[in-house]
Parts: C-alpha cells; sequence; structure tokens
C-alpha cells in the first residue's frame, strides 16, 4: 500500500515569488568611454546557485554579469542576482536537478534580462537586450562536464 502512495503523490510545483537579490552597475571609464565610437564587445556570464528553505522549498538565484569593453577599455560591468522562491512536491531527486538546475533558470532569466536593460540604459548607453538562453542545454552540459570529471578522479 506505500508503494502505491508513493507513486501516486502527485507533482506540486509553484512560484512563492521572484526577487531582486543583488544589482550593480559600474562605468569605470565614464566619460571618457562615451567620447569615441561605440562598438562594445560584449562577454556574458551566467551562474546559478540553489538554497534548500525547507523539505520542499527552494532558493534559487540566477547570477547574470554582462562585460562591455571598448577596445581594452571597460565601458561597464553589470550584475544582477535574480532570485525565486520555489516549491516542489513529489519530484524524484534525479528531477529536482532539472527543475532547479534548468526551469527554475529558465523562469527567472526575463526578470534578470529586464534588469540589465534597464540597468545599461540608464547608465546612458545604448539598449541591451540578451539573447535567450536554453538552461536545459547549459545544465545537460554542466552534467556532462560533472561524470567526465568523476570518471577522471576515478582513473588517478
Amino acid at each position: 500500500m506505500a508503494e502505491n502512495d508513493q507513486t501516486n503523490l502527485e507533482r506540486q510545483f509553484a512560484v512563492q515569488r521572484t526577487y531582486l537579490k543583488d544589482l550593480s552597475f559600474e562605468s569605470p571609464n565614464a566619460p571618457e568611454v562615451f567620447r569615441g565610437e561605440w562598438k562594445p564587445q560584449n562577454e556574458l556570464n551566467l551562474n546559478t546557485k540553489v538554497n534548500r528553505l525547507d523539505e520542499q522549498t527552494y532558493e534559487v538565484v540566477l547570477s547574470v554579469t554582462v562585460t562591455a569593453k571598448v577596445g581594452d577599455k571597460t565601458a561597464f560591468i553589470v550584475e544582477v542576482h535574480q532570485a525565486g522562491i520555489f516549491t516542489l512536491g513529489g519530484f524524484s531527486e534525479e528531477e529536482l536537478g532539472p527543475m532547479l538546475g534548468a526551469y527554475c533558470p529558465n523562469l527567472l532569466f526575463p526578470y534578470a534580462r529586464e534588469a540589465v536593460s534597464d540597468l545599461v540604459t540608464k547608465g546612458s548607453f545604448p539598449q541591451l537586450v540578451l539573447q535567450h538562453v536554453s538552461f536545459d542545454a547549459l545544465f545537460a552540459q554542466h552534467q556532462q562536464q560533472a561524470a567526465a570529471e568523476a570518471e577522471g578522479a576515478r582513473q588517478h
């Protein structure tokens, strides 16, 4: 009977809240950077962090950092930590990884993208709209790298 109860557990997913946890904007070479031709090279860095709050509640923090350089000078650095509190019930341990590492960041990314765009525009730079990111692919790549590193560690 206990096995039937476990297999009949319904999966529950809820977004409790999304919020801006931290943000920063720097323009270390202003005003000089405004005087030249605007042909920036943008570098995007993404990271996620998961904090378990209780048995079914998690905080997921998506960190987005964009560095724009014109030549060898940094035009701006913008960093946004967009967070969310999510309730996940009825998921197996194997299912929790993709939910927390891909699905939740996919939900947070549009908020982070908007914050980046707003900060860049308020810094008096042309609007920067980040392209869509496939967190599913990034999660799968991370899992493959972790498996390869674990395999390498076992061989030594």
